[in-house]
C-alpha cells in the first residue's frame, strides 16, 4: 500500500471521526432544547397529528368501576361515578346509605380491588370498536385520583395497589396499548398528579379549589409524605410509563390543589421534550399547576364545557365529556341520562367547527366489558364519520368573523349550521336542510366552483350573487343524503 493511500484513508478516517461528533454535539444541543421554564416550554408546538385527529375516546376505568354507583344529578360534577370513594362513601353525602347497605359501613376502598378482576377484558375488541367509531386516538387512565395503577409500577408506595398484585393481576395499560397501535391509532394516557390518600386536611393549598378528601385514618394509613410524594413516586412513575409505554399524549389531572411549582412539572415537561422515546410526537395537556389551564403547557382542556372561555382556533384544544354525566360508569344512569348518538356527533361537529378536538370518554364495567349503548353510540358516529370524515379530519376552523349576514349563514329554519375548511375548500356541515335558498356570503368568487354532497354523486345546484354563494333548493338533497343524522356539502375552491 502506497504512502498516498495511507493519507487517504487517514483523511476519510478524520471526516468519519468528525462527522460521529458533530452528530453528537447536534444530538446534545437538540438534548438540551428545552428548560425547566414555562418561557421554554411553552414555545414547543403541539404536534399536528393531535391538530389533526379531531376524535378521541377517553376511558375511565378502575377500581370505582366494581361499586360504579353516584347519585344521578343535574349539577356539574356531582355524577362523577369515579369519584365514588372521595364522596359515596363519605358519611354526609347522599350515597352514603347505598354504600353501607350494599357493603357494609366498614367495608373499605380498597376492599374493592380484589372485586375488580377484568376477567371479560378482551383489547382486541376495544381495539376493533374503537377503530369503528372513527376515533384517531385512545387515552386511558393509568392512574386515578385514588391512586390505583393500570400498569405494574415498581413504585414502592403503590405496592399491592396495582393491576399485577390486585384485581387483574394482568398489565392492562400494556395490553390495551399494543391492540390500540396495532389498528393504527394513537394511545395516550390520563395520570393524575394529585393522590387522594396523600392529600391531609391541613395542607396549605387545601383551602383552595380542592380540599381534601378523605378521613384522617385512611390517610394517615396510606399517605406518601412531602417530597417523597413528588420526589420518589409521582415523577419517577411517569418517567417510567414515558419510557416503558412511550404514549403519544399525556393528560394531566389533579393538579388544582398544588401550584407547578410543587408538582415540578416544568421539570418534567422539559425532560419529557428532550428525552421521551417519541418526543417528537408526544403532546400533553394544560392541568400541571393550580394556574396552568389555558395558560400553561400543551393543548388546553374542557371538560362538559367547563372551560370555553379560555378556547379558541388559534391554540389547540380538546373537550372531554362522557356519554352521559359520569366518567366512569355508573349504574345509576339509565336511558334517559345518555345523549343520543346524533347529540354526540352534533359535539363533535361543533367542536371541531370552532377549532377543537372530541375526547369522548366510555366508562368500563369492573369485568372489562363496554356496555352495549356506549358501543352503539360510538359505532353510530364512525358510520358518519366513514362518508363525511374529509369534513372533520385535518380540517380547521372558518372564521365567520368577517361575514356581513352571520345570522343567515349559522341558522337554517332553526337548526344551525357548521364550518370547517381544509385549503381552498369549504365544508358546509347541517342536521336538517333548509326550505329556502341558502345564502352563504364572504367567499371567493370561483367560476369552477363545484359543490357536491359527501357520500354522493349528486352535484348541488349553485348560483353567485356577487361573492355570496347561493345554495338553491337544498331541501330538494334530502334523497341524496346518505347518512339520516347529518349531510356535510364540500365547497371546492371558494377560499
Amino acid at each position: 500500500m502506497g504512502i498516498f493511500s495511507i493519507q487517504l484513508i487517514s483523511a476519510c478516517m478524520k471526516v468519519k471521526i468528525f462527522c460521529i461528533l458533530f452528530a453528537l454535539c447536534s444530538y446534545w444541543l437538540s438534548a438540551q432544547e428545552y428548560q425547566p421554564t414555562w418561557e421554554s416550554v411553552d414555545r414547543r408546538p403541539v404536534p399536528e397529528w393531535f391538530r389533526d385527529a379531531k376524535f378521541g375516546i377517553f376511558i375511565h376505568w378502575g377500581v370505582y368501576s366494581v361499586p360504579s354507583y353516584r347519585p344521578v344529578s343535574k349539577q356539574m360534577y356531582q355524577t362523577y361515578a369515579e369519584w365514588y370513594e372521595a364522596r359515596v362513601m363519605n358519611p354526609g353525602d347522599s350515597g352514603y346509605n347505598f354504600h353501607v347497605k350494599n357493603y357494609g359501613k366498614d367495608f373499605a376502598y380498597r376492599d374493592f380491588a380484589p372485586m375488580f378482576r377484568a376477567e371479560l377484558f378482551d383489547p382486541e375488541l376495544w381495539a376493533g370498536i374503537f377503530e369503528r367509531s372513527g376515533a384517531r386516538y385512545v387515552v386511558l387512565t393509568s392512574k386515578h385520583h385514588d391512586g390505583f395503577c393500570m400498569w405494574p409500577t415498581k413504585s414502592p408506595y403503590s405496592r399491592f395497589w396495582n393491576c399485577r398484585e390486585a384485581g387483574p393481576k394482568r398489565d392492562l395499560l400494556g395490553d390495551l396499548a399494543k391492540a390500540v397501535r396495532a389498528r393504527g391509532l394513537k394511545f395516550g394516557i390520563y395520570y393524575s398528579l394529585m393522590e387522594w390518600e396523600s392529600t391531609p386536611k391541613n395542607h396549605e393549598w387545601s383551602g383552595g379549589v380542592g380540599g381534601y378528601y378523605l378521613p384522617d385514618e385512611i390517610i394517615e394509613k396510606y399517605r406518601i409524605q412531602d417530597p417523597d410524594f413528588v420526589d420518589k413516586h409521582m415523577l419517577p412513575q411517569l418517567k417510567e410509563l414515558v419510557i416503558n409505554y412511550q404514549p403519544s399524549l399525556i393528560f394531566s389531572d389533579g393538579e388544582w390543589d398544588r401550584p407547578a411549582e410543587y408538582w415540578r412539572s416544568q421539570e418534567f415537561l422539559a425532560w419529557l421534550y428532550n428525552n421521551a422515546p417519541n418526543r417528537d410526537e408526544v403532546v400533553v395537556n394544560d392541568r400541571w399547576g393550580v394556574d396552568t389551564r389555558g395558560v400553561h403547557g400543551g393543548y388546553y382542556t374542557s371538560e362538559y364545557a367547563s372551560d370555553q372561555d379560555k378556547l379558541g382556533a388559534d391554540h389547540p384544544w380538546e373537550e372531554s365529556r362522557g356519554m352521559g354525566q359520569s366518567y366512569g360508569f355508573n349504574r345509576a344512569e339509565n336511558i334517559d341520562d345518555y345523549n343520543s348518538s346524533e347529540d354526540l356527533l352534533r359535539e363533535l361537529v361543533s367542536i371541531v367547527s370552532r377549532g377543537g378536538n372530541l375526547l369522548l370518554n366510555i366508562g368500563p364495567t369492573a369485568d372489562g366489558r363496554i356496555p352495549v349503548i356506549m358501543q352503539q353510540r360510538l359505532i353510530d358516529i364512525g358510520n358518519w364519520l366513514s362518508v363525511n370524515g374529509e369534513a372533520i379530519y385535518g380540517s380547521v376552523a372558518w372564521d365567520m368573523s368577517s361575514m356581513e349576514i352571520p345570522g343567515e349563514t349559522s341558522e337554517n329554519n332553526g337548526d344551525r349550521l357548521y364550518f370547517t375548511r381544509r385549503g381552498n375548500d369549504l365544508y358546509v356541515i347541517g342536521f336538517g336542510l333548509p326550505q329556502q335558498d341558502l345564502r352563504i356570503p364572504g367567499l371567493r368568487h370561483a367560476k369552477s366552483m363545484e359543490a357536491t354532497v359527501l357520500g354522493s354523486d349528486c352535484v348541488v345546484r349553485t348560483r353567485w350573487k356577487g361573492d355570496d354563494l347561493i345554495i338553491r333548493d337544498p331541501a330538494s338533497l334530502k334523497e341524496h343524503i346518505p347518512c339520516s343524522e347529518a349531510y356535510a356539502i364540500r365547497l371546492r375552491g371558494v377560499l
